[in-house]
């Protein structure tokens, strides 16, 4: 059975390497494995090792804690959603990032300097309590 850390980790690894813009092949060719257990690893199939996810987050140049962000974000949406608990913030699949309009806009928003990406950070995260 997956645990939900590996799955997170492994959904972090495709978010990431689909920002940068690199196959599966090309980060599996950076750390020296096959571009199938990049997919295992996307999926939470297998886990990382603490080493090759070193390796991993040099490839994609971000920080080992990086793949672990909003790590209780996601297990308290799991916990309210399996308890019925109204109000539960959903948090979407890595799916929604297959669409290239998505997948462009956070591009878009990556390239952006630190001050305006977190000014619209802040606008977004607004307008969706709002709704």
């Amino acid at each position: 059975m997956k645990h939900h850390v590996d799955v997170h980790v492994g959904q972090r690894i495709r978010r990431r390497r689909w920002m940068v813009g690199m196959t599966q092949q090309q980060l599996g060719d950076a750390v020296g494995i096959k571009f199938q257990q990049i997919q295992k690893y996307e999926t939470g199939m297998n886990r990382v090792s603490a080493s090759r996810l070193f390796e991993i987050s040099k490839a994609l140049d971000v920080p080992v804690a990086f793949f672990f962000e909003e790590i209780d974000a996601d297990e308290q949406a799991v916990d309210a959603s399996a308890s019925g608990a109204e109000g539960a913030v959903e948090i979407p699949d890595a799916d929604l990032f297959t669409d290239k309009e998505a997948l462009e806009l956070i591009r878009c928003y990556f390239r952006l300097p630190e001050e305006p990406r977190r000014r619209l950070f802040e606008l977004t995260r607004s307008l969706t309590k709002a709704a």
